[in-house]
């Protein structure tokens, strides 16, 4: 499908890898010119550079897509981005505002200090970005801004109860911006299992149902799966929370606004 995505400019946080590396090419394969954001000043280079190679982009006279290293945590640090990628593109027509963390902690674990450092990435983090980014949007009459929330924020475990509350957090902002912000269009994207670094960099979730499941991590998420009775059966692809983003930042989704789109395998059963 052509998204009519050329000629589009967006940003894309926490794009270094996971869903934000997979939409990133996504929307590059689309047409758009990028503004690649993260913490991870290599693994943006890596990002960018795949793309340029897989769109067969002609670099000769700079390169197509602008990478921002930034500490999205801070209002300091989005700030800096948001200065810094305006400079570089005039204006930015799509957001997708993805990046966040999950450190594995039960409720007796977290500090108030954790709670902080999540609150301030995956709630502020968004908040901050859409400040900058949506004045212009505004002006220009369209725009759309795509929030990477979670199945957990619809049916949350005990834990991680500061990852959750985040991203119950950003559901609600959505819906309140998707209606101050018309006629740019804002919705959400609400993932399940998805096979990221959350899921395999050491001390991942993989890692924790190992411990708890008795069982290599490969086979404790397989399990996990299995008794969490998740329909499609297996853990979810980058690539595919990636096309939905995809879809949601293009006027092909033009009459879709303060929507939550689950990407999860079936993991939600509510009716709403």
């Amino acid at each position: 499908m052509d998204l009519q995505l050329s000629g589009r400019t967006a940003l894309v946080t926490g794009a270094a890898s996971g869903i934000g590396a997979a939409t990133a090419r996504e929307l590059a394969r689309e047409g758009a010119r990028l503004v690649l954001v993260d913490l991870d000043k290599q693994g943006l280079a890596d990002v960018a550079a795949e793309i340029e190679i897989e769109t067969e982009l002609d670099t000769r006279d700079g390169p197509r897509h602008v990478e921002v290293t930034a500490d999205l945590a801070t209002a300091e640090g989005v700030a800096a981005a948001m200065r810094e990628a305006l400079a570089a593109t005039g204006g930015v027509d799509i957001l997708v505002s993805n990046a966040g963390v999950c450190p594995w902690r039960t409720l007796a674990q977290l500090t108030d200090a954790d709670w902080r450092a999540t609150w301030e990435l995956n709630f502020m983090g968004t908040v901050r970005a859409v400040t900058w980014l949506l004045p212009g949007m505004v002006r220009r009459g369209r725009g759309a801004i795509v929030i990477t929330a979670s199945d957990l924020a619809r049916q949350p475990e005990a834990a991680p109860a500061d990852y959750q509350v985040s991203k119950v957090s950003l559901v609600s902002y959505m819906k309140s911006l998707a209606i101050e912000a018309a006629p740019v269009r804002v919705n959400a994207v609400a993932p399940g299992p998805t096979w990221t670094a959350l899921w395999d960099r050491p001390g991942g979730i993989a890692d924790d149902l190992s411990r708890r499941h008795g069982l290599p991590p490969a086979a404790a998420v397989d399990h996990e799966l299995r008794l969490r009775q998740l329909p499609l059966g297996r853990i979810g692809q980058p690539a595919e929370i990636a096309s939905v983003i995809a879809f949601l930042a293009s006027d092909r989704a033009s009459y879709v606004t303060g929507s939550v789109w689950g990407v999860d395998g079936g993991s939600i059963r509510g009716l709403f």
